[in-house]
């Protein structure tokens, strides 16, 4: 079993749960880290032991949205019972930030996916996968969540210009590292070096058939998670990995697979996306005027880059739908915040209404 320095534990994390208080029912509380999630149940790392965990009621019902929830590669402080295979989560420790993204459906809530990530590995492929737009997004999220973006062109070894493509991808979102590799023979995957320190964690992210739990395998050097060939007639993918789960890699780092995901909805404020496309922000430093909407205005640096062959318009039109994209967003959360608001102002004048009733009963009957 891994240690909690190897998975991670620091003194900022250790300070934060000594100040915790206990529950009534637990003489300590244990560090632990979440190692999978199955809807409400979960695996915690704690001390030597691999535990089935739940949450505690008072955990649950504090909780105001998902984000407020465990999600594998938090840090949780958890009443242990080894000898019964089981811990409760009392407390979710600080982040360092989470992965998340809009959750499907037409409800506005967050859907967390991973957290305490140091580098986000978005794997691609270089069959028709490759989508620089869809790519646009998953570097939105990993920038969001504090974690470094890593681009893994996978399947180089089933084309001849894999390089050439890798080259492309970088000139489509500048700025970003890429790397042709080969999850089947190892190819470039030493590029990945650097990112695969002892303490680490690392997130694999992209969609189904590209080849994610391909890649974990080859990391992990052994074929300890399971995978399936892609649909010949498509190249379209099948989902071998149905939940998120962290894994210990030989090198000392860790790695969180996920499950293969087709879309991925914006999730957080209209500041998310500046850091996806930072070279249109620092030429927009440049307008003649602050506002500037990069639309026609008189002096837009942006625009001159167009012209100039220095950015594709492509690229402008994304950074602007996606920007329309958070502004609804971040509009939706609003509405939300003011109906629960109004919710909890209608059950607390519900709950005063009782008492005065209760009490004018009990005038009345004295």
């Amino acid at each position: 079993m891994p240690t909690l320095d190897s998975l991670g534990w620091n003194a900022d994390l250790t300070t934060a749960l000594d100040a915790l208080p206990l529950p009534t029912n637990a003489s300590a509380l244990l560090a632990a880290r979440v190692s999978e999630q199955h809807r409400d149940a979960y695996r915690v790392l704690v001390n030597d032991d691999d535990l089935v965990a739940d949450i505690s009621g008072r955990l649950r019902h504090h909780a105001e949205s998902p984000l407020d929830l465990p999600v594998v590669g938090d840090w949780v402080a958890v009443h242990a019972r080894p000898d019964e295979g089981h811990a409760t989560i009392h407390h979710v420790l600080p982040r360092r930030g989470v992965l998340v993204r809009k959750a499907a459906g037409t409800r506005t809530l967050p859907q967390p996916m991973a957290a305490n990530v140091d580098t986000c590995l978005i794997v691609t492929s270089c069959n028709q996968d490759l989508s620089p737009r869809r790519l646009e997004r998953a570097l939105i999220l990993a920038w969001d969540a504090g974690a470094a973006p890593v681009l893994l062109l996978n399947k180089a070894d089933l084309v001849e210009n894999a390089d050439a493509l890798a080259e492309e991808l970088r000139l489509a979102l500048p700025g970003s590292e890429v790397h042709a590799v080969s999850a089947v023979d190892g190819r470039g995957l030493d590029a990945l070096d650097p990112h695969l320190q002892p303490g680490r964690t690392l997130v694999l992210l992209g969609s189904s058939g590209v080849g994610k739990s391909t890649l974990a395998n080859r990391l992990l050097g052994a074929e300890l998670l399971a995978t399936q060939e892609v649909r010949e007639e498509d190249a379209k993918g099948r989902h071998t990995t149905t939940s998120r789960h962290l894994v210990c890699i030989p090198s000392g780092a860790v790695l969180i697979d996920t499950p293969g995901t087709r879309e991925l909805a914006l999730w957080g404020d209209e500041d998310a996306t500046s850091a996806a496309f930072s070279e249109i922000d620092a030429l927009a430093a440049a307008c003649r005027f602050g506002d500037c909407t990069h639309h026609g205005e008189p002096g837009c640096a942006v625009l001159l880059a167009i012209e100039d062959g220095e950015l594709t318009r492509e690229r402008l039109d994304s950074r602007n739908k996606l920007d329309r994209e958070m502004a609804r967003l971040v509009a939706k959360q609003d509405q939300r915040a003011q109906w629960q608001e109004k919710q909890q102002q209608r059950a607390m004048g519900k709950m005063y209404k009782q008492a005065q009733n209760e009490r004018r009963r009990q005038r009345g009957s004295s």
